[in-house]
């Protein structure tokens, strides 16, 4: 009888890929985890207890094939578990490394249930593609058949991309449209390389690329060329624009110099610590936290992303400010973990009434303490300010990450036309991405607002394939 490949996790325990200690971590832009070696991944995939309904795929927004590549995985055939992954996923080997799979496939994990530790997703998954490159069965768009149409794509993010390669290997001839240099969008430029290494992103550009898609970089649409424009050039036009807009804080003290927005941190870091890229805001230190008191404003992962890159520009201290406490925080639980092994000092039920500031440069974020109250409209606790508990914490550089809106596309654009909701995202059908405009689509966060790159990548392939069957050619994406 054969051995049994699979059902392991009563005898194998969970294991992550080693981790690098936090002193060698704070001192690059490297990512923090290795390779898992074949062996442990052929290992870590056997515990998949095959469940017959696989919450783990059914918690995906993708719906991966999980079980089906984690058995391929287990039993060594790891090109077939390559294409099992890449068949429902444009990017597996990018899911793999910034996917929350604490709150998708893995926390949703049935043997996780039942005590005996997930199954580490993430990290097959991860290893997997990265297989795949080294291998080179990953290959570029080879469509069997030409199309005459086209499709216009604006913005180069993950919702984007994912539509471009679906169209491009339907054998559309698709452009994408890009306001920055690099394509990726916050794949490029908003995640910190120790998440998401930049050749990881640059290699699948290059393999679109190389399969035929176009890219028109440093284009501003409405500036270099307009909306009316792109829609005439194209048979469909697909908005993945994302959503760029930081939300404010509107308070006193607000206007001193230092206080920055986190995207912009974010991009100016990646652009001089990833690519070299002379950037004036970060050699005159106005984005660069070395030798400084850094306050970061905020809960969510872009917060996370900057309390640990001013880790490693080497400020002085990095604390970062939360009104609610560490339990219902809409961050990632590992990130803040990593954040604190690396130094990191979170101030839980704390939140900024304003700012002090030294001939005009902050110097200081006012604090007030909270507690948490009644639930919200959202369920959570809201919280409340305690009196009398207000205090100054010390700051060089405070840094806002406080989420994301849409801009005015409308009025940007000079389309008063396109359908917007009232929170200023695009109105769009659920599943195409289908607008009120004929031939336009939008997909990603200027749907949804700001979410998940997971997300982006579903809506772009559900819009390709609602393109394509708009033009009679729904049968050459399934037989891809």
């Amino acid at each position: 009888m054969a051995k049994q490949p699979m059902l392991k996790f009563v005898q194998i325990d969970r294991d992550m890929p080693e981790k690098r200690t936090a002193e060698e971590r704070r001192e690059d832009f490297d990512e923090i985890y290795a390779e898992f070696a074949a062996a442990k991944a052929e290992e870590q995939a056997s515990r998949c207890s095959q469940c017959g309904v696989p919450y783990c795929q059914s918690h995906c927004p993708l719906h991966n094939n999980i079980p089906d590549w984690l058995r391929l995985t287990a039993t060594g055939r790891l090109e077939e578990a390559y294409v099992t992954s890449q068949s429902t996923n444009t990017f597996p080997e990018i899911c793999g490394r910034i996917c929350p799979q604490d709150r998708l496939c893995e926390g949703n994990c049935v043997i996780e249930q039942s005590g005996h530790g997930t199954v580490t997703i993430g990290a097959v998954e991860k290893y997997i593609t990265d297989t795949a490159w080294e291998k080179g069965w990953v290959k570029p768009a080879a469509p069997l058949a030409e199309r005459s149409e086209s499709v216009g794509i604006i913005g180069a993010g993950p919702g984007g991309l994912a539509a471009a390669d679906m169209l491009r290997k339907a054998g559309v001839q698709v452009t994408v449209y890009d306001r920055y240099d690099r394509a990726g969008g916050l794949l490029t430029y908003g995640i910190p390389g120790f998440k998401l290494e930049k050749d990881v992103v640059m290699r699948r550009n290059k393999l679109l690329e190389d399969g035929g898609v176009t890219f028109v970089m440093n284009c501003n649409i409405g500036e270099d060329i307009s909306f009316e424009e792109i829609r005439a050039k194209h048979d469909a036009v697909v908005i993945a624009t994302g959503v760029y807009k930081s939300r404010d804080l509107a308070m006193p003290g607000s206007g001193a110099t230092g206080i920055v927005k986190a995207i912009d941190f974010l991009t100016v870091s990646n652009k001089a610590s990833n690519f070299g890229d002379s950037i004036p805001e970060f050699e005159d230190g106005t984005l660069n936290a070395e030798g400084k008191k850094v306050v970061v404003i905020g809960g969510g992962d872009t917060a996370m992303d900057c309390v640990r890159t001013s880790i490693r520009q080497g400020a002085t201290s990095v604390k970062c400010l939360y009104r609610r406490d560490k339990a219902n925080m809409p961050g990632s639980q590992r990130e803040v973990q990593n954040a604190e092994e690396e130094g990191v000092i979170f101030e839980w039920l704390s939140a900024p009434k304003g700012f002090t500031d030294a001939d005009g440069k902050v110097a200081g974020v006012m604090v007030q303490r909270m507690r948490l109250g009644q639930p919200d409209a959202s369920g959570r606790q809201a919280p409340e300010v305690i009196e009398g508990a207000d205090y100054v914490e010390e700051a060089d550089l405070v840094i806002k990450a406080l989420g994301f809106e849409p801009e005015e596309l409308p009025t940007l654009w000079n389309q008063p036309d396109l359908p917007v909701t009232r929170w200023g995202t695009i109105k769009a059908e659920f599943l195409t991405g289908a607008t009120e405009m004929d031939g336009v689509y939008a997909v990603g966060d200027i749907v949804r607002g700001a979410s998940l790159v997971v997300w982006a990548i579903k809506d772009g392939r559900d819009c390709a394939n609602a393109i394509l069957e708009r033009f009679g050619a729904a049968t050459a994406v399934a037989a891809e």
